[in-house]
């Protein structure tokens, strides 16, 4: 693969401005899009790095803002500017990201992809909107798994068994729905890892082995579904 460029810029829709950080293969005229969503802690470098990372597979990235531009390292301050998001807001936020893409006739297809609160949503987008393929790390499992009956596209969830957020037996709640609704989907745990077990920023929480075949793993099933 060649390089890559990125950029900052703003969606906007219905009175409403997202912004997002772009990254894109150089040299390419149309591309499966990925749309990547942050963790608590805002659209930061991390995040900015997978971007990188989607697009140096030939993919067109896209990491939405859903904080307007707060990021911090703090996770009490984290915990604030996450429970202040209203899930439809986010929801309407990334749905405007979607129709953009759709828009682009560089785009051949979307998914989605997201950390911690951004896997909440990518599992939440996929049952709400119209993807090709969802792609939730460690995000919430639903209370009412009836959502999981709107899920419209196969979907790889990716969580850590020390995981103290979001447990096995949430995760084995989402299996059960998906194989209750009869829909595409496999539900992955990595034996002995934590809570964004896939950060390599948070050296903590980090396990480089599961991180690298869950890249491996999410590479092979968007390559799959997108293209």
């Amino acid at each position: 693969m060649s390089g890559i460029t990125t950029t900052k810029t703003k969606f906007a829709a219905n009175g409403k401005e997202v912004n997002a950080f772009i990254a894109k293969p150089e040299g390419v005229s149309k591309a499966p899009a990925v749309i990547v969503i942050h963790e608590w802690w805002g659209l930061n470098a991390h995040t900015e790095d997978i971007a990188q990372r989607y697009a140096r597979e030939g993919f067109i990235a896209v990491a939405a803002d859903l904080y307007n531009g707060a990021t911090t390292k703090d996770p009490k301050e984290a915990g604030e500017l996450m429970h202040a998001l209203k899930p439809e807001d986010g929801l309407e936020s990334l749905k405007i990201v979607l129709e953009a893409l759709r828009a682009n006739p560089e785009v051949s297809s979307v998914g989605v992809t997201g950390f911690c609160m951004g896997g909440t949503f990518a599992l939440l987008l996929a049952c709400h909107a119209n993807v090709e393929a969802s792609v939730p790390f460690y995000g919430d499992v639903p209370v009412d798994t009836t959502i999981v009956g709107k899920l419209g596209c196969p979907l790889l969830f990716i969580g850590g068994e020390k995981d103290q957020w979001i447990t096995v037996e949430k995760m084995n709640r989402l299996d059960t729905a998906l194989k209750q609704y009869s829909k595409p989907g496999e539900v992955r745990i990595y034996k002995g890892a934590d809570h964004a077990f896939f950060n390599d920023m948070r050296p903590e929480v980090y396990s480089k082995a599961d991180a690298e075949d869950a890249w491996k793993t999410v590479l092979a099933f968007f390559n799959q579904h997108l293209r």
